[in-house]
């Protein structure tokens, strides 16, 4: 994990799996992970509310106390870690609705810098939305509308013209203007 992981997804991912991995024999750990789950998706798509955090605490002591194995007991200890050691990244996603990470596809967009963008046209064919505007020579911009956050235009585009924002505004398109080649 590095700079690039968001925490919040992290522990998101770490439910989930046990939710899978729950026997479903005790209410503690079946229903806590199910609800567990419930609310870190709604965070990580940027509807969380503060209300959540003390709800997941409560969730992870009546687990802790009454899971009937160790997977049960356990199993809140991702999610908790997180909070306590990365709560500044809890904040971002529940108040301002932003993933610092830029990882959580809710609260990201994907933006065409007009200044790297080289009208190569590999992420208008490519993109499975229609979401991206622009001819050949001409600079491409994003109709943030369209767009599913598939990231395709991100990860194809040779130039790194392509950019993920999250919290930060999303730069009208500038018009359609050509573009000097020969960097």
């Amino acid at each position: 994990m590095d700079e690039e992981t968001c925490m919040v997804d992290a522990a998101r991912y770490f439910v989930d799996f046990l939710l899978g991995e729950s026997c479903g024999k005790c209410i503690p750990c079946r229903e806590g992970l199910r609800v567990l789950s419930k609310i870190l998706n709604r965070i990580c798509e940027g509807q969380g509310t503060e209300e959540d955090i003390q709800t997941i605490e409560e969730i992870a002591e009546a687990m802790r106390d009454a899971s009937l194995c160790a997977l049960g007991r356990t199993a809140v200890n991702p999610v908790l870690t997180s909070l306590k050691y990365f709560s500044d990244e809890w904040t971002r996603h529940i108040k301002e609705k932003r993933c610092p990470s830029k990882v959580c596809k809710s609260l990201i967009n994907y933006y065409i810098d007009p200044k790297e963008c080289q009208a190569c046209m590999l992420c208008l064919r490519e993109c499975p939305a229609g979401a991206i505007h622009g001819d050949k020579d001409q600079v491409h911009w994003i109709d943030q509308e369209k767009c599913i956050k598939c990231g395709t235009c991100y990860q194809i585009c040779h130039f790194n013209a392509v950019k993920k924002l999250s919290g930060e505004p999303i730069p009208p398109p500038i018009g359609i203007k050509p573009v000097r080649r020969g960097k």
